[in-house]
């Protein structure tokens, strides 16, 4: 559909002239001689483009301009002018002109400014329309998860997205870490700047600097050119700094200094830059642990975890694991046009009893994985991989055999326990509180049996 345009100008010939030849081009044309008349089209209609004499009775085109951009803030405009000086220029584009016309010109001319400008205010409005989308889909509510753990997050996000303070987020791997960073930034006050991800442990050691802070032509072998570091890119907005823990000493001596003075040197420049950014970071890592061993420096991680948020695994969180699995069925079924209904009752137990090694992503692939092989119906368990189901039904009492020449009852009771104790502790990743509870035990107790039947764990 062909863009609506309002020319504004006292003379009478050259408004006529535009208005005729906009016309033939197949544009939506009005034509007026003054501000008012102006004002009334820009209150009744969308106006994509406005041509704009500088020089008028009563209300110059500068100020013609602010007033149409208060009712339409999208529009473009060209400014159209006798008397083409450097001064009236500048204030015709601060006034929020897209362009300077000066008269007498050639008609063709303006067919391709015209084309230039209405595609430059395309542009704008998608650009809005993406910032928009993105605060919406990180929007609080657009989580995924009812558990008590998870409110606690979400009302951990909500209260500190519209400060400035630095956040740890911490987690195991597919946990979702990068999706709490995005709807910290996305509803912030930052949220119309840059949102910079960096994966600090999947790019090498000796490219990581460069790609933070930026390097200068000349400055190692290969650097043919001067090159803007991430930290640069994010000025004004918020830098994520994903598996922080897997950075370099050296790096984080730079980090902390970012952190304290909000500065930093690029590779090979003696020229300090001074950024205002936001540190967001993230690790699956114990950090503390990390510092106790020498391997990451305690003041940096005091810095970073002033205010840290902990992402539990799927498997602490099974009341999710439903709402999860539904949601990534109606994603799928949208994304590859399918009608898959969901899952059956024992399809949804194996779900809920499997220990989700890889949390969230891997529910989310495993869904993806059998919408896009299933193209309609439910979701049963000949549709799992045997180890989900497997897990769920390891202690069911078929699997129990008694040979014809018997069997040590003593040994027997002794590897079942051994399995279901180290199952429990799998699936709590280690933690024995955790496990007691899963195997309704008192601590002490589990601790006794996995000291007695010779059970290897973590510390």
């Amino acid at each position: 559909m062909k863009a609506n345009i309002l020319v504004v100008d006292d003379e009478v010939a050259i408004r006529r002239a535009l208005e005729r030849f906009l016309t033939g081009l197949g544009y939506q044309v009005w034509g007026v001689g003054n501000a008012d008349d102006a004002m009334k089209i820009v209150n009744k209609e969308v106006i994509d483009l406005a041509l704009v004499d500088l020089v008028m009775p009563e209300v110059d085109g500068v100020e013609l301009i602010r007033r149409i951009k208060t009712v339409n803030p999208t529009m473009v405009a060209i400014v159209m002018t006798a008397y083409g000086t450097i001064t009236s220029a500048v204030e015709a584009m601060k006034g929020g002109a897209y362009h300077y016309l000066t008269k007498p010109f050639e008609l063709d001319d303006i067919a391709s400014l015209v084309s230039t400008a209405l595609e430059h205010q395309q542009l704008k409005e998608e650009n809005i329309y993406l910032k928009k989308q993105l605060k919406s889909k990180y929007k609080f509510d657009n989580f995924i998860g009812d558990s008590d753990q998870m409110q606690q997050v979400f009302s951990m996000i909500e209260r500190v997205a519209d400060t400035d303070s630095t956040v740890l987020i911490l987690g195991e791997s597919g946990t979702g870490k990068e999706l709490v960073a995005r709807a910290i930034h996305y509803n912030s006050l930052r949220q119309d700047k840059a949102l910079i991800t960096v994966n600090c442990g999947a790019i090498p050691e000796e490219l990581l600097e460069s790609e933070l802070f930026g390097h200068v032509k000349g400055a190692f072998t290969g650097a043919h050119s001067t090159k803007p570091g991430r930290f640069d890119v994010a000025h004004g907005g918020t830098i994520f700094l994903d598996e922080i823990g897997d950075m370099s000493m050296k790096l984080q001596v730079k980090i902390l200094r970012v952190l304290q003075e909000r500065r930093f040197d690029p590779v090979g420049s003696t020229k300090t830059h001074e950024v205002d950014v936001r540190i967001i970071t993230a690790t699956n890592q114990n950090l503390e642990k990390a510092v106790k061993e020498g391997r990451f420096r305690e003041d940096l991680f005091y810095r970073l975890n002033v205010i840290p948020i902990q992402i539990p695994p799927l498997r602490d969180r099974r009341t999710d694991i439903s709402l999860l699995a539904f949601h990534f069925v109606s994603k799928f079924n949208k994304d590859n046009e399918r009608q898959v209904e969901g899952f059956d009752k024992e399809s949804m137990s194996s779900l809920e009893n499997y220990s989700w090694p890889g949390n969230v992503r891997e529910l989310e692939n495993l869904v993806e994985r059998i919408i896009v092989l299933k193209p309609e119906g439910v979701i049963s368990v000949a549709d799992l991989p045997p180890h989900i189901c497997g897990e769920e039904r390891s202690f069911e009492g078929s699997s129990l055999y008694i040979p014809t020449d018997g069997v040590s009852f003593k040994e027997a009771v002794g590897e079942f326990e051994t399995k279901l104790i180290e199952q429990a502790l799998e699936r709590t990743g280690g933690n024995k509180n955790k496990a007691a509870t899963l195997l309704k035990l008192n601590r002490t107790t589990l601790v006794e049996k996995i000291k007695k039947l010779g059970i290897q764990t973590e510390a």
